[in-house]
């Protein structure tokens, strides 16, 4: 089979998925084109223009940074079609109307290339009916392809065929979307609202139905269905807002219109809630029109109250027994949750039984296996477990008797029995619907085994469900060359050495800088190269304080300095190790954590990494050789350049130190100078260390030296008055206060070279030296450690 290359895309309809997908699209450097109609005034493709404008504003961004929304061409049905023809993927983004999307199809279908791929994005329309409006040529060229809400940072994409779609489309179009785009791709029968919105729409109708029968207000529901659930921390009536209540309510309609009694016995649960249809009527949208079930007036967050129509203080969370409970094994989680006297425990248990019981009671026609079932629930709902998972964990019959019995004794929401799949068979003997051979499939009556695509070999360590014992794990895959509790050092193919920091939040404490000094002496002695990764967010936050504290209390400055010299020296074995290091980064790398990066050879970073020098939150400078590494990447930038004045190329790199400004993308991390133009950005967190071990590998065999060491210049006292010139406007209009002008005016002192003249050369040694002697001063002052304190207790910066 032929490689299917998109060199470009064009998405038809600019509202707001089809401009997010558009926008996902520039983040991944793939040409777009986004149509929209012409407009009645100004340019024809105004509609479009003002699309692209506006996603510069929109929070959270839609794209890497807001200066590449104008990399998105601008189109119009009347003016340009032709420009299909140049297009090798066609997604159709319009508004949820069946009517309208037969007639643009019929509009656009002469244009579109004879090779090119055509998808609709529809959140529940039947793919097949939409497929009757377009030429036979195109028929096997076209499926559904369902982003969700927003597409930049959703993980799942769902994949409809239709019959007369060629399974190497969805092959192709899963191989573009899962490396591509980064997305976790999920097939779905063409059923309404597919998988997630099936699923997902039904479980918030039954929280809101439930949460009714048990008399909870809409705060208390979102702080017992949020993370506590381990779901989505905007709960239930929060994500309703977001979502906007206006879709909300129509995936509601695709399910009443096009379902029945006969073809689901729930129907019964799908009207729309009183206070949802309330609400639109008074045109309260949710979080887009600032009015929904919750409406924030200043500070306070007001929720919405059906019976005087108005807003009401809201902020009550449930007893915290309940969320003890949710702490508990599922074994003892559910049967707890279901024998409790209170009503939010009974609650909890109504809401996951109607979950279980909807989910096995539809697998069969939704979905191939259960794994889709859960993948879809993980990456479109935000469930750190999908509904089968979780039941599977519990232990599968004993959930089973319950949710049955619930059914008989009539506190279920619909009296169909579970499928006899669920007590009989394969699946009641293996204890749950995920095993090591597959995931269970109703349909084939058989565990299926995972798609084998060759895009899916990029993928070293893909994300696992419970039960998929098959899959490798990361923490104890290949050989282990030497672990401690606060690294392990392995390889998988005995050419590369992977370094895993294993300690919370991926934190440098003492033990992990010798580990890591101790793998760059390995890796020179024993292999080509070295990787420094770890299979769960996040990449680094840093040093670990709460190691560092207790040594600072015992020994004061001297014991800082200490560890300060060991981490720098770290930094610097690294930075000048006689073998390639690679830092495959996903997540945060901050603080210590973006000094870990900046000085390895290579960086490979996923699309969603942020990173940042953040010290300055807890009172400090960068201490790791951070500041020393914004100096040198200054002077460098220069060379390269016809200047001789280094402080234009330092104020970048100056301000996101002082401010403590933290890269939202890994495209706005090269762009504040953390990632360089020779590092690689990898849409897909689970391709970082395929791409990492191969980018490591390829500069082993290109011959890869170690940089030397160099003088540079830095900017010297003239360029260190500028910019506290800079910071003392910015102190007396009350933009900072005069703790954060002191860090900063220290943070100037050292990037710029101390009391130097401008030009003057020095070695990175000279300025680690300031570094530390400016760290040791600030960790000694009581501002910093209320700043030090109220992170660790809050996880919150503290401005004093």
């Amino acid at each position: 089979m032929s490689r299917f290359n998109v060199k470009k895309v064009a998405v038809l309809g600019a509202g707001v998925m089809g401009a997010q997908i558009a926008a996902h699209l520039v983040n991944v450097k793939v040409p777009v084109i986004l149509f929209d109609l012409p407009a009645k005034e100004g340019p024809k493709s105004g509609i479009a223009e003002r699309a692209i404008a506006n996603l510069k504003k929109l929070k959270p961004s839609p794209i890497g940074v807001a200066e590449d929304a104008d990399m998105i061409q601008a189109a119009n049905y009347e003016e340009h079609l032709k420009l299909l023809k140049g297009c090798d993927l066609v997604i159709e983004a319009i508004a949820e109307r069946m009517d309208w999307k037969l007639d643009l199809y019929t509009k656009v279908a002469p244009f579109i290339a004879k090779h090119a791929l055509v998808a609709s994005n529809t959140s529940g329309l039947s793919i097949t009916k939409l497929s009757e409006a377009l030429p036979d040529a195109i028929k096997p060229r076209f499926c559904g392809i369902h982003f969700f809400n927003p597409p930049r940072y959703m993980p799942l994409v769902e994949l409809i065929n239709t019959p007369t779609t060629r399974p190497e489309v969805l092959d192709q179009l899963e191989a573009f979307v899962t490396s591509g785009l980064g997305k976790g791709v999920v097939r779905a029968h063409d059923t309404p609202n597919f998988i997630a919105n099936r699923i997902g729409i039904a479980g918030m109708l039954s929280t809101m139905k439930q949460a009714e029968n048990f008399g909870l207000t809409f705060d208390v529901v979102d702080d017992l269905t949020g993370k506590k659930l381990g779901r989505a921390s905007s709960g239930t009536f929060r994500t309703a807002d977001v979502v906007g209540l206006d879709t909300m309510a129509h995936v509601i309609k695709t399910l009443q219109d096009n379902l029945s009694p006969e073809t689901d016995p729930f129907y019964g649960n799908f009207g729309t809630p009183a206070v949802l249809q309330k609400l639109l009527d008074l045109g309260h949208l949710g979080q887009k029109a600032k009015k929904g079930f919750y409406q924030k007036v200043g500070r306070e967050v007001l929720q919405f109250e059906l019976d005087s129509e108005d807003y009401v203080p809201g902020g009550q969370k449930a007893d915290e027994v309940y969320g003890r409970m949710l702490k508990k094994p599922a074994a003892e989680r559910l049967p707890l949750l279901r024998n409790a006297e209170g009503a939010p425990g009974q609650f909890l248990w109504a809401i996951l039984r109607d979950s279980f019981h909807y989910a096995a009671i539809h697998l069969e026609t939704i979905a191939e296996s259960a794994r889709d079932v859960d993948h879809a629930m993980r990456w479109g709902f935000g469930m750190k477990q999908g509904p089968f998972e979780l039941w599977q964990e519990a232990g599968w019959l004993q959930v089973a008797t319950m949710i049955q019995e619930d059914i008989d004794a009539g506190k279920a929401l619909s009296t169909a029995p579970l499928p006899r799949w669920v007590f009989e068979g394969p699946v009641a003997q293996a204890g749950g619907v995920h095993t090591a051979q597959g995931s269970w499939s109703p349909a084939q009556k058989k565990f299926v085994a995972r798609r084998v695509l060759p895009v899916y070999e990029r993928q070293i360590f893909p994300e696992k469900l419970l039960g998929e014992d098959s899959l490798p794990d990361w923490k104890t895959a290949g050989t282990t060359i030497a672990e401690t509790k606060a690294l392990r050092t392995w390889t998988l193919d005995g050419q590369v050495l992977i370094a895993s920091i294993k300690n919370k939040m991926h934190a440098i404490s003492p033990e992990v800088m010798e580990g890591l000094v101790e793998a760059v002496e390995t890796a020179e002695s024993d292999f080509e190269a070295m990787v420094i990764w770890s299979g769960d967010a996040p990449f680094s936050v840093g040093a670990d304080l709460e190691a560092t504290m207790p040594a600072f209390v015992i020994g004061g400055a001297d014991a800082i300095e200490s560890i300060e010299a060991e981490l720098q020296n770290m930094m610097l074995r690294i930075r000048y190790a006689q073998v390639p290091v690679v830092a495959a980064i996903h997540g945060m790398a901050l603080g210590g954590g973006c000094e870990l990066a900046v000085y390895s050879a290579r960086r490979v970073a996923h699309m969603e990494s942020y990173i940042g020098l953040v010290e300055v939150g807890v009172g400090l400078i960068p201490g790791a050789g951070g500041l020393t590494y914004i100096a040198r990447r200054a002077a460098e930038n220069m060379a390269q350049s016809t200047s001789k004045d280094v402080l234009p190329f330092l104020t970048e790199g100056f301000t996101a130190a002082a401010m403590a400004k933290v890269g939202t993308s890994a495209i706005e991390s090269r762009k504040l100078g953390y990632l360089l133009d020779s590092d690689l950005i990898v849409p897909h967190k689970d391709e970082v260390l395929f791409t990492a071990i191969n980018e490591a590998r390829s500069m082993a065999a290109g011959g890869w030296r170690a940089p030397l060491k160099r003088l540079f210049p830095v900017a010297g006292r003239s360029g260190m008055a500028t910019i506290k010139a800079q910071l003392v406007n910015m102190r007396d209009g009350g933009f900072i206060s005069a703790y954060d002008f002191k860090i900063a005016s220290m943070i100037a002192e050292i990037v710029c070279g101390g009391d130097v003249d401008a030009g003057s050369l020095v070695t990175e040694e000279y300025l680690l030296a300031l570094e530390r002697k400016a760290f040791c001063h600030l960790i000694g002052q009581p501002k910093t450690h209320e700043r030090i304190l109220g992170m660790l207790n809050t996880g919150k910066p503290v401005r004093n």
